[in-house]
């Protein structure tokens, strides 16, 4: 794997941020497309299973597998300028979109939107079917992700997922063990475990001793919220959205019509769905709202990938 710089690494996750359109699974296909076909950055069973391990994790799943291919190409500061490049954009737009809100809401913002979505569709079908090609290459493992499939269809719950996965993993034990392993997967990390204990124990700590300092005031109790909700809910950033209601919405901090509309051009805007974290940090009294909300989902989703 070639090394590159933090620089470089910026400068295509900043393209990525302000054109990836479409959520966090049409994000996995620009990834995809870009990243593994195009630069090469890591091979198709490297890609694979740092999308596994991310899918596997709470939280962010495209932010955290941004994270994990700058950290990859660059080192620690590839990772912060994958991370920066790819949410910015979008907290960004959101912190704007009061003053854009009618332009968005008519005709044209519509149909402008609903292309945009047409066009995410379109990548993400091409990325699912490269990726088929390459990691289903037989009928047992193109049973087992079918099988997956419908579970996760089926079901609708977010702790499915990890349910699949581990199945999954199980069944891959029994019935593929004649199977060629692809090639091009070893990793070199650039850390070793010492610093994966010591970031795994603060994530632990903060999701613990936060709750014992809200009583301080509204930006520590309005940190531990979106840390919490970015530290323990799996699913994505729609799943995400009821605790994030009952959070904001049910102290006071943001009416229920502010939040709808926060949702809506969150949906609108390109990168990661959790930057509706930017918005309702704005929404909130204060200047310091945004910050500290954008910085506890920030924080939250990065320390759980070390």
């Amino acid at each position: 794997m070639r090394s590159g710089t933090a620089g470089e690494v910026f400068l295509v996750f900043l393209r990525l941020g302000l054109t990836s359109f479409g959520g966090p699974i049409a994000h996995l296909g620009f990834f995809h497309r870009e990243l593994v076909e195009r630069r090469q950055w890591v091979t198709e069973s490297q890609y694979a299973q740092l999308l596994a391990l991310c899918q596997f994790l709470p939280g962010p799943a495209s932010s955290q597998l941004g994270f994990a291919l700058g950290l990859l190409r660059a080192r620690w500061s590839g990772a912060i300028a994958a991370f920066l490049a790819f949410t910015l954009p979008s907290a960004l737009l959101l912190f704007g979109f009061a003053a854009l809100l009618p332009q968005l809401s008519g005709p044209t913002g519509t149909a402008a939107i609903h292309g945009l979505k047409l066009v995410a569709l379109a990548v993400v079908a091409h990325g699912v079917m490269t990726m088929a090609r390459q990691l289903c290459p037989d009928a047992q493992r193109a049973g087992i992700a079918a099988a997956a499939t419908v579970i996760i269809l089926l079901s609708g719950q977010a702790w499915v997922q990890v349910l699949a996965v581990a199945l999954g993993g199980t069944a891959g034990l029994y019935l593929c063990r004649d199977a060629k392993p692809a090639s091009g997967g070893e990793m070199s990390l650039p850390h070793g475990p010492r610093a994966g204990w010591v970031l795994l124990g603060t994530f632990v700590l903060l999701l613990v001793g936060l709750p014992l300092l809200t009583g301080a005031g509204t930006p520590v109790a309005l940190f531990e919220a979106f840390y919490r909700a970015g530290a323990l809910v799996f699913g994505g950033g729609h799943v995400v959205l009821p605790l994030l209601e009952e959070s904001v919405v049910g102290a006071g901090w943001v009416s229920a019509d502010d939040f709808l509309a926060g949702y809506g051009a969150a949906q609108a805007v390109p990168g990661p769905m959790f930057s509706f974290a930017a918005y309702l940090g704005a929404r909130m009294p204060g200047t310091d709202g945004a910050v500290a909300t954008y910085g506890a989902a920030s924080i939250a989703s990065r320390y759980r990938r070390m």
